[in-house]
């Protein structure tokens, strides 16, 4: 269980400089313009996320209209509409700060009921919808991640950047491959351990074991379009070795969005094809909705990082 944790004044700013110092640099380097997000959403609207389906939402009916809201578990599909909204140029990209509540979340170092993320969507082309499109802007977002981290090094002289330059790829298959006997936690400290920095491809769905690495909700990340004869999947997972903890930390979530075809059959192997006539999925099966790539960085896992904190609970201000 995480204990509250009282932060020194000095803590507390260290952890504001890494939040202003990273936001500014996906701001610029990214193209995003930052918009307001909302805590809640209509439970009718299909814009909350189911994210491995079994999370329970944090839920309320508002008493003026009696139209029952929840809390959102991430902001995926809402910024893709967002993008939409505000008439967001091809290749430029809204971000947001978004906080949710995660009332089933098992308590750990590196996990809490309260979730902070950075969350920013790109509007994309049709053909930008690729393996290279996606490890394009991987590279990009860890370039931020890596200027970050020796900008708060030098900042304050408390540790050595330990990030390497370059982020390795793999795709989960390639992983299970590898590592046959090993859970999926496992594979992930093994690979991550060895590289430093790696984005995993492909979660989602099913591999050759019959298993999914680790779940993903059926409608918003792309986790089915082929990309070779045995991978599939545009989307991935960024981890970092954390050298506190000696453990892989998952940084970022991220994807290119569902399209017709892949919304389709996610939701048929997911076994929720009746969301189809939500207002969101409609959108996406018609095409007037945006192509978008995009996904969340956890506000608080990167200043636990970046500051070589041992537990979330010395970045965040909860009370268990």
């Amino acid at each position: 269980m995480l204990s509250y944790t009282i932060n020194s004044l000095e803590t507390e700013q260290q952890i504001q400089f890494v939040k202003d110092t990273f936001t500014s640099l996906l701001k610029e380097k990214l193209g995003l313009h930052p918009v307001f997000a909302p805590l809640f959403v209509q439970n009718t609207s299909g814009l909350n996320d189911d994210l491995n389906g079994t999370e329970t939402s944090v839920s309320f009916q508002l008493k003026s209209t009696g139209a029952a809201y929840a809390i959102v578990h991430s902001l995926a599909k809402w910024k893709r509409k967002r993008l939409q909204e505000l008439s967001i140029p091809l290749h430029e990209g809204i971000l947001t700060n978004m906080l949710a509540i995660r009332a089933d979340e098992t308590l750990t170092p590196l996990h809490s009921a309260l979730v902070d993320q950075w969350d920013w969507e790109i509007h994309i082309a049709k053909e930008d919808r690729n393996l290279s499109f996606l490890k394009e802007t991987v590279r990009l977002l860890y370039a931020q991640m890596h200027t970050a981290e020796s900008v708060t090094c030098k900042e304050f002289d408390h540790t050595e950047p330990v990030l390497p330059p370059e982020i390795t790829f793999i795709h989960a298959e390639d992983l299970l491959e590898q590592y046959p006997d090993l859970s999926p936690k496992e594979r992930e400290r093994k690979i991550t351990q060895q590289f430093g920095a790696v984005f995993l491809i492909g979660i989602g769905n099913a591999l050759s074991n019959g298993e999914p690495h680790d779940g993903r909700a059926p409608d918003y990340d792309d986790w089915t379009t082929p990309t070779s004869a045995a991978h599939t999947g545009l989307n991935g997972d960024l981890l970092v070795w954390n050298p506190v903890l000696e453990d892989a930390l998952e940084l970022s979530s991220m994807g290119i969005r569902v399209d017709h075809s892949a919304l389709v059959k996610q939701l048929e192997i997911r076994g929720v094809s009746s969301r189809q006539h939500l207002p969101f999925h409609r959108s996406v099966l018609e095409e007037t909705i945006p192509f978008s790539i995009g996904g969340g960085i956890g506000q608080s896992r990167l200043a636990m990082f970046l500051l070589r904190k041992s537990s979330i609970a010395e970045v965040q201000q909860c009370e268990y």
